[in-house]
Formats: structure tokens, C-alpha cells, sequence
């Protein structure tokens, strides 16, 4: 249920909202708008009679909600949110790029990679130092190491770092040292994982799942704002079909579709998709073609020297050609309306 509160509510009228919906047992999240306040309800087992809010002053209306996944719907929260990432904004057309390499080997290269990005036009840097690897026996990650070296990548260029974890263990060490928290695709159903991501206070970045439909992709992302966060970016990466001309299948059709159900922003990573280095510029245009608030891509300064997946990393030179491209097109869709720019919240705050 969503409790829609009137335009000139006070401060005590919502508390007395929020009151009463913890009286019966349930969770309120205040979600503020341009021109008034709304409340989402969570942890009924059923619908709730609208009359037990409508009754209390200020409230204007309370409307049952259809979907599951009741934070990240648009019947909760009609205007597409911002989420910012070390202070760059992603969302409600504000479009950023997240370059760097798969995993980082190296300060040397990860370092040059950093500066590749930067120079190339990324607003933030992509690195694993935690890999989620099909064989045991490949290259797994530096670990913390890797943290430490991406932060010294910031430090030389101002790119706030998107990394990600594997696990609780990892996740500790992410949310020390990292500006936002990559769930990847293998992960999106780690629901231990989840929740604590949303009790971690940190921009959360989210992969679909190699054959997730959309709604238990935003299920996924529901467990984490149920914690509290609501800084959560969906990222489309591929899907596995009878394709083999690809390492997966781009859903093209996943980021509009997301967009109708769910105000969150969403990006494409069209280098997982690809698995091939001249397939990623394309696919990266067509996400970009599509309304994506952004782009994911791997970058690397030697991708035949790479320990994991060189064959789809860009080297700093494509890379710059393909973000020359990706502003053409932005460029030609330009004239098109955007949507309305609500900032998310402080950490653990509801946007």
C-alpha cells in the first residue's frame, strides 16, 4: 500500500502516519517528492483496508499496490530517482560512464587503466580485486590488494571506484575501501548478501542474473531497499540463450521495460554481453540508443596480456573512439523530454 500524504502535511501528521503504520505491525518508508510525501508500506501479508490510514489528518489517499516488489515500483515512487556514486550522479538524465579493467592485476596497470578511463571521458572506475571465476584454478583476484590499488587509482584521478562482492566476507572490505557495492550477476540471488548490502550504507550496483526474469531482478533489488538503501543502480549484462555468436544475449528491450515498472536507474554492460572486443562498441551504442542513464564497459592498457576476459576489453584507444560515438547519439536523442530529477538520500534514508 502506498500512503499518499496531501500537499501541505506536517512533519506530525507524517509521524503520526508512520506511527500508526508500526502499531499494526508493518514497516514504513517515507518517500518525499517535489510536491508531497508519500509512504510505502511493507511486511503485510495482504492487502490493507485503505480506510485505516484516510482517516488520519494529512493523508490524502492510500492506494493498494499491485506489484511484488513494492519500493522499486514506479506505483510507489512515480519519478525516476538519482543515485549518486562518490558525488556523480546516475539516473533521471544524468548519464555516466563506468570504465576499467575486469580485474585488477596490478598497480602499474591499474593505474594506466584508471587514466585511460579518465582521459577517455568515465565519470567512475570499474575494477574486481574479488573474481567469481568458473574454474577454480583461474585467476581469482588480488583481494584487498586490489582495493588498496583502486583507491590509489582514485587518489591520482578523482574516479570514485565500483568494485565488487563476492561474498560477506568481501563485502566488508568493499564497503571500507570501495564507493560502491557491485552485485554481480552469479550473486543477484544471494539474499544474505543482499541484505546486507542495503544495511551497508553504500551505493549498491546490481547485475541481472544470467536468466533472470525482470521481476525477481527487481525482487532482488526490493531486498535491498527493504534494509533501508535506496541507492541501488540496476545493470543489464546479457542473458544466456541458444545464442552462440555471443558470450550472452544483450536485452535491449530489459532497460525501457525496467523503466516503466521501476524508478531506479539502469545501465548496460555491453562488454559481458559481447565477450567479443567488436561487438561491445555497437551493443554499447544500442543501450545508450535505448535509454540506458548509462554504460559498464572494460578497458584494459594490454588486453592480450590480461588475466581475465581480454578478449572483450577495449583498449584505451577504442575506448575513447567508442565514448565519441556514445556522445553523437546522446547528441541526436537530446531533443527528446527528460524525466523529473529526484536526488536519493543519505545513506540508509529513503530518496
Amino acid at each position: 500500500m502506498l500512503i499518499v500524504m496531501q500537499a501541505g502535511a506536517t512533519q506530525a501528521e507524517i509521524e503520526r502516519v508512520l506511527a500508526r503504520v508500526r502499531e499494526l505491525g508493518f514497516t514504513p518508508h517515507p518517500i518525499p517528492g517535489r510536491h508531497r510525501v508519500a509512504v510505502g508500506i511493507t511486511g503485510n501479508p495482504g492487502p490493507l483496508d485503505p480506510h485505516l490510514f484516510e482517516v488520519l489528518p494529512g493523508v490524502k489517499e492510500a492506494i493498494p499496490v499491485s506489484r511484488p516488489y513494492k519500493l522499486v515500483s514506479r506505483e510507489t515512487h512515480p519519478e525516476s530517482s538519482v543515485v549518486e556514486v562518490g558525488g556523480v550522479p546516475i539516473g533521471a538524465g544524468h548519464f555516466a560512464v563506468i570504465a576499467g579493467p575486469c580485474s585488477v592485476e596490478s598497480r602499474e596497470q591499474v593505474l594506466a587503466a584508471a587514466r585511460a578511463a579518465r582521459s577517455g571521458g568515465a565519470q567512475l572506475l570499474r575494477g574486481g580485486a574479488f573474481k567469481p571465476r568458473t574454474s577454480p584454478y583461474a585467476f581469482q583476484g588480488l583481494g584487498r590488494q586490489g582495493l588498496e590499488l583502486l583507491a590509489e587509482a582514485r587518489a591520482e584521478t578523482g574516479l570514485p571506484v565500483v568494485t565488487e562482492a563476492l561474498d560477506l566476507h568481501s563485502l566488508e572490505a568493499v564497503v571500507e575501501l570501495a564507493d560502491c557495492i557491485q552485485i554481480g550477476a552469479r550473486s543477484m540471488q544471494n539474499f544474505s548478501l543482499l541484505r546486507e548490502a542495503g544495511r551497508a550504507g553504500k551505493p549498491v550496483l546490481l547485475k541481472r542474473g544470467l536468466a533472470a526474469t525482470l521481476e525477481e531482478w527487481l525482487m532482488a533489488a526490493e531486498y535491498i531497499l527493504s534494509e533501508g538503501n535506496r541507492r541501488v543502480i540496476l545493470c543489464e549484462r546479457g542473458v544466456r540463450t541458444f545464442a552462440d555468436h555471443a558470450r550472452n544475449t544483450l536485452d535491449v528491450a530489459a532497460v525501457p521495460a525496467i523503466q516503466r515498472l521501476s524508478h531506479l536507474p539502469v545501465i548496460v554492460d555491453p562488454s559481458h554481453a559481447a565477450g567479443i572486443r567488436h561487438l561491445v562498441g555497437p551493443l554499447a551504442l544500442a543501450g545508450v540508443a535505448a535509454g540506458a542513464d548509462g554504460l559498464m564497459i572494460e578497458i584494459h592498457p594490454e588486453p592480450e596480456r590480461a588475466l581475465s576476459d581480454g578478449p572483450q576489453a577495449l583498449t584505451p584507444a577504442e575506448f575513447a573512439g567508442l565514448m565519441a560515438a556514445v556522445q553523437r547519439v546522446r547528441q541526436a536523442l537530446a531533443p527528446r523530454a527528460e524525466p523529473a530529477v529526484v536526488p536519493s538520500g543519505a545513506p540508509g534514508q529513503p530518496s
